[in-house]
């Protein structure tokens, strides 16, 4: 499956009307919020061979993207990096999404696996949200292939 194909069948199957991404530039937090992904930051990968070696989709913004996000006023500052740094037993792209979750909806955060096509991660304003950090795979082929 071409790279194109993966990030079609994805937006046909995800449930998610709005996304928001976060990254870190110079030690600080940010997220950005749009109703689609910008294709730029989406970037075909492969798994591991101990995972099967499939295609994936990763959310990856480079430092010319983060810096011109920042400096066009898209993206919005939630603090210092230091936020994600915790010796729980959560990756950052969790530790990323449940402060989001916390800070803008007032919820306590719970780890789910709910799968993109069921529900978003969060819902604001009556939407569906996927959230993604920086890096964060996307989907990949083998999960494409099995819920379509």
């Amino acid at each position: 499956m071409t790279r194109n194909e993966m990030i079609n069948r994805y937006n046909a199957l995800a449930v998610a009307t709005a996304y928001i991404i976060g990254f870190v530039l110079n030690g600080s937090l940010y997220y950005t919020m749009s109703a689609h992904i910008a294709d730029d930051f989406l970037k075909l990968d492969r798994m591991s061979s101990k995972r099967g070696g499939w295609a994936k989709i990763r959310v990856k913004l480079t430092s010319a993207d983060r810096k011109a996000l920042v400096a066009c006023g898209k993206a919005i500052l939630l603090g210092s990096a230091s936020m994600l740094d915790t010796d729980d037993k959560y990756n950052r792209g969790e530790r990323f999404e449940r402060v989001i979750t916390e800070t803008l909806t007032g919820e306590r955060w719970v780890k789910d696996s709910v799968p993109f096509n069921v529900a978003g991660d969060i819902t604001l304003n009556g939407e569906q949200v996927q959230i993604k950090f920086d890096g964060a795979e996307l989907t990949n082929e083998k999960t494409l292939m099995r819920i379509a």
